[in-house]
């Protein structure tokens, strides 16, 4: 029994050991992987390192990855003693650098914050809401130069010939003419007012009279129509979550530049050409 029991007791100090180095040997983002001349390099300036690889590089092998980084680091930190203070132009990098990034961890805030399922489904409906019943047109086209050809073509029309025959070869728009006049499906708002007016006013296969644009003289016709029906939810939950982050980006900054207290330089203080002028850099 005493054996049994000082078994056990050994046992359960072997975990607690076990798991006191273990929790010791946790890493942290503050351990120091290396020292180079004084200065330390921590895994936490590693892996930030690493997250901004190329994808290719991104790709290897953790012990490559890791090796490569630190010597990366090593060699940077060894150039970089060389020095003996920091140029103007490093010091103000730096200072867009820290701008850059703490407005990037506002900005992810934002977005994280931003996006939630009410939020998706009232955007949702009021994107259904201003859509509201359409309808797609199907429409050809042959288009000449004048009036007078216009309509002879109609007459050939008439005559029996074929639309889509006489558009491969009267007509000037080439790129649907190639097609048969073809122009495809597209909504109202797309095509210009008087094209669109004589679209409108057709039955499907109703030839129109000619119709004169910008473009010249168009002779159209409505081969179908079709109703629109609004997306399913899913089918655009990504645009409308990043219309969410957009917009909610949008008012915060908004907000926080009517409070802010900013002051310009007035007109002419700075020639706008001076951004150029990179001898500045080395004051």
């Amino acid at each position: 029994m005493q054996r049994l029991t000082a078994s056990l007791t050994g046992s359960v100090l072997a975990l607690f050991v076990a798991g006191a180095v273990a929790a010791q040997d946790a890493p942290n983002a503050s351990d120091v992987v290396a020292t180079v001349n004084g200065t330390q390099i921590t895994l936490g300036q590693m892996i930030i390192t690493r997250s901004q690889l190329p994808p290719q590089y991104q790709q290897l092998p953790d012990e490559v990855l890791f090796n490569g980084v630190l010597d990366q680091l090593i060699q940077q930190q060894v150039l970089a003693d060389t020095l003996d203070e920091e140029p103007l132009r490093v010091t103000l990098a730096l200072e867009n650098e820290r701008r850059s990034l703490l407005a990037g961890e506002v900005v992810n805030q934002i977005n994280t914050d931003s996006v939630t399922e009410d939020g998706v489904m009232a955007l949702y409906d009021e994107m259904i809401a201003d859509m509201g019943p359409a309808v797609e047109y199907n429409a050809a086209h042959i288009l000449v130069e004048t009036e007078e050809e216009a309509l002879a073509v109609i007459s050939r029309l008439e005559a029996g010939e074929d639309f889509a025959e006489l558009a491969r070869e009267l007509s000037t728009d080439f790129g649907s003419g190639a097609n048969g006049g073809d122009l495809g499906w597209f909504g109202t708002g797309v095509m210009v007012p008087p094209f669109e007016e004589a679209v409108l006013s057709l039955e499907e296969g109703e030839v129109s009279s000619p119709v004169e644009t910008q473009f010249g003289f168009h002779i159209v016709t409505l081969k179908e129509t079709r109703d629109v029906t609004p997306p399913a939810l899913d089918q655009v939950r990504a645009e409308l979550e990043a219309e969410l982050r957009q917009r909610a980006i949008q008012d915060r900054l908004a907000s926080l530049l009517d409070s802010a207290e900013i002051a310009r330089p007035e007109a002419g203080a700075f020639d706008p050409a001076v951004l150029q002028d990179l001898t500045l850099l080395e004051e």
